[in-house]
């Protein structure tokens, strides 16, 4: 039931769908369908992407005050309380972007395998409207070839990982203004953890993606770049509303002053 599912729902429609773009374009350039069809999913997705962003800025923003209730003294339980009317008063919910992330996932999984699987257009697959591509080509822009491994691509996958890294909001608990260290100034397991964590999606998983990219195809290290690129112009969509938001309010509370 669940390969039925996956199949009928997520794997064949996309894949039809990079059929036709490829029968479309111009000199039939699968580099240029694979980014055209990247792009269109991320549109679809771009909702419930933006609402998971604008929840981890939201929660970065509340972190120096949760921070202040953890060491306020007080036993877990009135934390916990106190935490649950923090996120009441601010009208945020902790787990929207955890919900809303999981919502994508099956369709970006669906899409990194139609790449995965390789660029073939068998016709018990697709739609009786779609017709598969008289020809294809495989030279992207007739720079580099996504048919197989593909260094310069592979390489540019793991350097757009980084920088998506890089836009994603940071916890405020590793921030100046956000820190709040113990009595005996040595670091919490929660700031270990979060450095931990961000140290490695920084650093550490743009190599492997790059090694992915590279062991898999230039299509899938294509389709990362494009993916990558799409997030960290969303995520800096997200920052720059974020601020003006905070900016008017500022000078509305000013302005009642």
């Amino acid at each position: 039931m669940f390969s039925a599912i996956w199949n009928d729902v997520l794997y064949r429609p996309l894949l039809n769908a990079l059929a036709f773009l490829v029968s479309v374009i111009p000199g039939a350039d699968v580099g240029i369908a694979i980014i055209a069809l990247t792009i269109i999913v991320k549109l679809i997705l771009f909702p419930f992407a933006q609402h998971s962003i604008e929840s981890q800025i939201k929660m970065k923003k509340l972190e120096p005050e949760i921070n202040k209730i953890k060491q306020s003294g007080k036993s877990k339980e009135e934390q916990a309380r106190l935490t649950m009317e923090l996120y009441k008063e601010k009208k945020v919910n902790p787990l929207s972007g955890c919900l809303v992330t999981l919502i994508q996932l099956p369709i970006i999984f669906a899409l990194y395998y139609v790449f995965l699987k390789g660029i073939n257009f068998d016709s018990s697959i697709l739609y009786p409207f779609v017709h598969a591509p008289a020809h294809t080509s495989l030279n992207f822009l007739g720079i580099a070839d996504i048919g197989g491994k593909s260094l310069s691509l592979a390489i540019l996958a793991g350097v757009s990982q980084y920088f998506q890294a890089h836009f994603m909001p940071k916890s405020a608990v590793l921030s100046p203004a956000g820190s709040q260290p113990s009595p005996d100034g040595k670091k919490s397991f929660q700031e270990n953890l979060s450095k931990s964590m961000n140290m490695q999606m920084k650093y550490i998983f743009p190599l492997v993606v790059a090694f992915i990219a590279y062991s898999v195809s230039g299509a899938v290290a294509l389709y990362w770049i494009t993916s990558n690129i799409f997030i960290i112009g969303q995520q800096i969509y997200a920052e720059n509303k974020a601020r003006n938001e905070g900016l008017k309010e500022q000078s509305e509370k000013d302005g009642k002053k």
